[in-house]
């Protein structure tokens, strides 16, 4: 046995600790919600779907009562890629299951959350194919939610942290796949993104926090973080003007240290590119990461819902 194997090499002591040998301690630990336990409260229901059973893949669905919409008007449906650095979290926790309750109610969307798989134990790309799998699924209508409520017609896909950078591969993967679900629309949530190098307005201690985390999700990635996965503008990096969507907003919050520089960086690049989407902004000042998640009833939550709401509406 390797004597190192026990040394730390990526240390968040409120989060998780990870080991040279892949072994992780994870601290944080959300309180999961079952579904279905709250449908008459919110006027959304839930349900799980397992879509791998070999790999542990599932979805959390999220339906709008019917009289919460025109009588047989089919919705929206938004694919939602949770965040937490592709090494913690879930689609079943308390905090991600309300979020998205209240974003199928608000914007009238058939909500599909997807629980992927996790790193270290699951090394990237897992988490990519899983999403991009349950993508796949949702558009093909395949559940009888899904088939009744459904529009594919619309099919939307968002994300907060590593979720949003979630999204942005999804984009990348859907513009040269066969047969691959048509996406009006991709909500990018205080996407993460980083580089091996600080760029205008980011801190350092962004650099070596991302370097470490990237590594302990992705240790295969010959550039580090400057993969193209992490790093959209890297030398290499897929031509952003092929991204596999037509409408974008990017969000994010004027005090992330974590990602909001990065996530200036990427929209510029987006609007400065031959795609011929549309390209929104949207920064929301006095705001840290993922804040809408933490606090959800404060008036900058809640003006950010309403501008998450008008663009699915096509606003």
């Amino acid at each position: 046995m390797d004597p190192d194997s026990d040394e730390v090499v990526f240390d968040l002591p409120e989060h998780f600790r990870i080991y040279k040998s892949g072994r992780i301690d994870r601290f944080h630990r959300p309180v999961l919600v079952a579904a279905g336990v709250d449908g008459e409260a919110s006027g959304v229901a839930t349900k799980d779907v397992v879509l791998d059973a070999a790999t542990g893949l599932t979805v959390r669905l999220f339906l709008p009562k019917r009289q919460e919409r025109p009588s047989g008007k089919k919705l929206p449906v938004l694919v939602f890629f949770h965040g937490g650095g592709f090494i913690i979290e879930s689609a079943k926790s308390a905090m991600y299951h309300n979020y998205l309750t209240s974003l199928a109610a608000a914007a009238g969307v058939l909500g599909v959350s997807v629980d992927y798989r996790l790193a270290p134990e699951h090394r990237l790309p897992a988490a990519y194919d899983d999403c991009w799998t349950a993508l796949q699924w949702a558009a093909s209508a395949r559940d009888d939610w899904l088939a009744e409520h459904g529009d594919a017609s619309r099919v939307f896909v968002a994300g907060d942290s590593a979720g949003g950078n979630t999204v942005h591969n999804v984009l990348v993967r859907a513009s040269s796949a066969e047969n691959a679900a048509r996406i009006e629309g991709a909500v990018l949530l205080h996407p993460w993104f980083g580089g091996s190098t600080a760029i205008e307005g980011e801190p350092e201690r962004a650099v070596v926090n991302t370097a470490k985390w990237w590594a302990s999700a992705c240790p295969d990635a010959a550039d580090g973080a400057d993969d193209p996965r992490i790093n959209p503008t890297a030398p290499g990096a897929p031509a952003l003007e092929r991204l596999g969507c037509e409408r974008m907003l990017v969000c994010a919050a004027e005090k992330d240290w974590v990602a909001a520089a990065r996530d200036r960086a990427y929209y510029d690049a987006v609007a400065a590119s031959a795609w011929p989407g549309s390209a929104a902004w949207l920064e929301t000042e006095g705001e840290e990461h993922v804040f809408f998640l933490l606090k959800p009833e404060c008036d900058r939550a809640k003006a950010l819902m309403d501008r998450v709401v008008a663009f699915i509406a096509g606003a």
